[in-house]
């Protein structure tokens, strides 16, 4: 039996929102790249330097840092670093820019049942809130304010902006403070148990939710805890939401 929980926390991508694999190298993020460096690398070279980075930057990813990169580095650490020091400066100077453009994704869809979810919640009077890992948490905010669904949660905490990432447990402890309640009331919902259900357990949440998406069957269930309830969509989510 689940606890009833005090608050919902939900990660965003693969459980709020999900979108289609997308080009590692965007047209049009190789173009403004091109534009604000001036000309001095090819399309062709930066769409390399893309594809490569995107790659490097998902295995760093997949590793277990307690701290987040800011926007800068990311670009100088897996895209930029063999450039010619003017265009190095110059992404540098358009890093948190080029960042959120490189993080949004046109084909973000909210997830089947997550907009039921989050009514039941609300109606169950849970505060909400979203803990991310992202590049760029601003895309992801005004995905969601666009989507309509934005107002619903009183904190979003997204890793580029809290300098920590999961399954660093800070992260859920944060959005716990800023919600007013305990970690060890809180339900956290994600699509990974290498950094969700872990940062569940580190935290002491009361309970690590467990919603299946493409990267959930990627993983190794017996290399990392169990979830306490596995989900396969918003409106699985919905039906284990206490009423009142």
């Amino acid at each position: 039996m689940l606890s009833v929980p005090a608050a919902l926390l939900l990660d965003f991508g693969g459980v709020l929102a999900d979108a289609p694999p997308q080009d590692p190298a965007p047209p049009e993020l190789v173009l403004r790249l091109y534009n604000v460096t001036g000309g001095v690398l090819t399309p062709g070279e930066i769409n390399r330097s893309l594809t490569a980075g995107h790659h490097a930057y998902a295995r760093w990813r997949d590793e277990d840092h307690p701290d987040e990169l800011g926007h800068a580095e990311v670009w100088q650490r897996f895209v930029t670093g063999d450039w010619p020091r003017r265009a190095q400066d110059a992404v540098r100077l358009h890093a948190t820019k080029l960042s959120y453009d490189w993080a949004w994704r046109s084909t973000w869809a909210l997830r089947p049942g997550i907009p039921e979810a989050l009514r039941a919640a609300r109606a169950a009077e849970l505060p909400m809130a979203v803990v991310s890992n992202t590049l760029c948490g601003a895309a992801h905010r005004d995905f969601l304010a666009k989507a309509g669904i934005g107002g619903l949660f009183g904190v979003q905490i997204y890793s580029d902006e809290a300098g920590v990432r999961k399954p660093n447990p800070e992260m859920i402890w944060r959005a716990a403070r800023d919600l007013g309640v305990r970690a060890e009331k809180c339900w956290f919902v994600g699509d990974s148990r290498q950094r969700d259900v872990v940062c569940a357990r580190r935290a002491d949440a009361a309970a690590a939710i467990l919603m299946r998406s493409s990267r959930t069957d990627r993983e190794d269930p017996a290399a990392f805890p169990e979830p306490d309830a596995v989900v396969e969509d918003g409106f699985g989510l919905r039906d284990l939401l206490p009423v009142r």
